[in-house]
C-alpha cells in the first residue's frame, strides 16, 4: 500500500479510529497487528523475515545486557552484526558481486560464468536492519537498557510509518513513547494532517517530474544538450520531493497516532557546504552512519589524514548501502571527496556565510549535488559519463540550445512554466523551513489567510492528479 493510495487511506482511517478508542495498555497490540498487515500486503515471506530479524535483535540485546564479560559481549555483538549484515549482503549484493567478478575476469580474458540468485529485495530491509543494529549496539554500549517486552520492541522495528523508507528511528526515542500514556491532542493531529498534505503535494510534483526524468535516463544516448540538463535538474528536485514527501507523510501519520519521529529533511538545497547538506539531507541515515560507522572508525579523534580516510570510507559505504551498482559507490565517493576537500579548504572560506559568499556557496553546493545525482540515477557509469560529456552540446547557439532541449523531450512552454511555479512553491516553503517551521508560521496567520492557503493546496492536489499527466508509482527509496 502506498501512502498516496485510497487503500492506504482506508487502512489508516480504521487504524486511527480503533487505536484511539482502545485503552492505552492494548494499543501496542493494535499497532503490531496493523504493522504486520501493512507489511505483509507485499509478501508474507517478507513478514517472516522481519519477524526473524526482530526476534534475533531482541534476544541478542537481552543476552548482551545479562553478560558481564566484555569479551563475551563483544563476541555476541559480532555474531549479531555478522548475521544481520550477512543477510543484508546476501539478499542485496550477492548478484552484484557475482556480476562484478564475472566482468573482471572477462576483462582479463579469462571468461567465467557466475550463477545468479535473482533475489527480489524485500522493501524496507535496509531500514529496519539498521534500526535493529543501532538498538543492539546501543545496548552493548550501555546507552540504553534492553527492552523486555517483545511486543513493544516488535512495534518499534515494524512501525508501518517508518518500515518502508524510514526515518530510521532510534530505540531510545521511540520505545519510551510506546510506554507513555497518551491522550488525543488536536494540535498535534492538525500538524500531522498538514504535514501529510504537504507530503502529498511534494509527491505529486515528484511524479510529474518523473515522466520526463525517466524518459531521458532510460535512453540517455538519444538526447543531448539542454534536454540532458533539464533531466538532471528535474531529477535533483524529483528525488528530494519524492523522499522528503514520503518522510513528511510518515511523520504526519505518526503524529496522528501521538508519536514524534525524527525530522528527516531540513531544506538541504539551501546548504552552503556539502557537510551542511548532509546535516540536512536524510538526517536519520546520515546520523546513523556518523554514529555507527564514522565514529567507530575513529571519527575526529584521530589525525587529519585518518579523518579524511574515515570520511571517504563512510561515504563509499553509504553509497553502497543505496544500491548494488558501481554508480552508487561512485556517487558516495564523490560526496566523500567533496567533504575532504572542504575540510582542507575550511581556513580559506571562513566567511562564506556572509552576503554574496553565501549565495555563491549555495549555488556551488546545489550544482555539485545535481552533478553527483547523475551517477545516482544513471543505470551505469558509461551512461553517466555520456550525460556529463553531452550536457552542453550546442550551447554556442543559446536560443536553439534551449528550444531543441524542450522539443526533444516533448515539454511545452505552458507545462514548463507550471512546473516552475510548483517548484517555486517548494522553494518558498523550504526557505521558510530554513528560517524556522513553515507550517507553524502559517498556523499563526489570520484565520482567513491560512484557510485560503489550505484550500489552495487542496485544489492544487486535486487539479494536479486530475489534469496533469502523472504516473503514480512507488516512492524512490523503496528500492533501497
Amino acid at each position: 500500500m502506498l501512502y498516496n493510495s485510497w487503500s492506504f487511506a482506508v487502512f489508516f482511517l480504521v487504524v486511527f479510529v480503533i487505536y484511539w478508542l482502545l485503552p492505552h495498555k492494548c494499543r501496542w497490540v493494535m499497532l503490531l497487528v496493523s504493522n504486520y498487515y501493512f507489511y505483509m500486503r507485499w509478501s508474507i515471506k517478507w513478514g517472516l523475515l522481519l519477524l526473524a530479524v526482530t526476534a534475533a535483535s531482541y534476544l541478542m540485546a537481552l543476552l548482551i545486557q545479562k553478560t558481564d564479560s566484555l569479551v563475551s559481549r563483544k563476541v555476541f555483538l559480532i555474531m549479531f552484526l555478522l548475521g544481520v549484515l550477512g543477510l543484508l549482503f546476501f539478499v542485496k549484493y550477492v548478484d552484484f558481486l557475482g556480476d562484478s567478478i564475472e566482468k573482471l575476469f572477462n576483462l582479463l580474458t579469462v571468461p567465467i560464468s557466475v550463477s545468479r540468485f535473482n533475489i527480489v529485495f524485500p522493501i524496507g530491509l535496509s531500514f529496519y536492519s539498521f534500526q535493529a543494529i543501532s538498538y543492539v549496539v546501543d545496548v552493548y554500549r550501555k546507552k540504553i537498557k534492553a527492552e523486555c517486552h517483545f511486543g513493544r520492541f516488535a512495534v518499534y522495528v515494524s512501525f508501518f510509518a517508518t518500515i518502508t523508507s524510514g526515518p530510521i528511528e532510534r530505540a531510545d526515542s521511540f520505545l519510551p513513547q510506546l510506554q507513555k500514556r497518551r491522550i488525543f491532542q488536536y494540535e498535534q493531529a492538525a500538524y500531522g494532517l498538514k504535514l501529510i498534505v504537504w507530503g502529498l503535494f511534494q509527491k505529486m510534483l515528484a511524479d510529474i517530474l518523473a515522466g520526463y526524468v525517466d524518459k531521458v535516463f532510460e535512453s540517455p544516448k538519444s538526447y543531448q544538450g539542454f534536454a540532458l540538463v533539464l533531466a538532471v535538474v528535474f531529477f535533483t528536485f524529483q528525488i528530494y520531493c519524492d523522499f522528503s514527501g514520503y518522510s513528511n507523510m510518515s511523520i504526519g501519520l505518526a503524529k496522528l497516532l501521538g508519536f514524534d519521529l525524527i525530522t528527516n529533511f531540513k531544506s538541504p538545497y539551501f546548504s552552503v557546504s556539502i557537510r551542511e547538506f548532509w546535516r540536512r539531507w536524510h538526517i536519520s541515515l546520515s546520523s546513523w552512519f556518523r554514529d555507527y560507522v564514522y565514529i567507530p572508525l575513529g571519527g575526529n579523534r584521530v589525525g587529519k589524514s585518518r579523518q579524511k580516510i574515515n570520511l571517504l570510507i563512510t561515504f563509499v559505504v553509504s553509497g553502497l548501502w543505496h544500491g548494488a551498482n558501481w554508480t552508487y559507490i561512485f556517487w558516495g565517493g564523490l560526496h566523500g571527496i567533496a567533504q575532504v576537500i572542504e575540510k582542507m579548504a575550511d581556513n580559506h572560506f571562513k566567511n562564506k556565510n556572509i552576503g554574496w559568499r553565501r549565495v555563491l556557496a549555495g549555488f556551488l553546493v546545489f550544482a555539485f549535488c545535481s552533478f553527483a545525482w547523475i551517477f545516482f540515477r544513471a543505470a551505469s557509469l558509461s551512461e553517466a559519463f555520456y550525460i556529463i560529456r553531452h550536457l552542453f552540446d550546442g550551447i554556442s547557439m543559446p536560443g536553439n540550445y534551449l528550444l531543441s532541449g524542450f522539443r526533444s523531450i516533448g515539454l511545452g512552454k505552458r507545462l514548463f512554466f507550471i512546473y516552475v511555479i510548483l517548484l517555486c512553491i517548494v522553494g518558498l516553503f523550504d526557505w521558510g523551513n530554513f528560517k524556522g517551521d513553515t507550517i507553524y508560521k502559517i498556523s499563526r496567520f489570520p484565520v482567513v489567510a491560512r484557510w485560503v492557503i489550505y484550500v489552495l493546496f487542496t485544489e492544487i492536489l486535486i487539479l494536479g492528479y486530475c489534469t496533469l499527466t502523472i504516473n503514480t508509482g512507488n516512492f524512490l527509496y523503496f528500492q533501497f
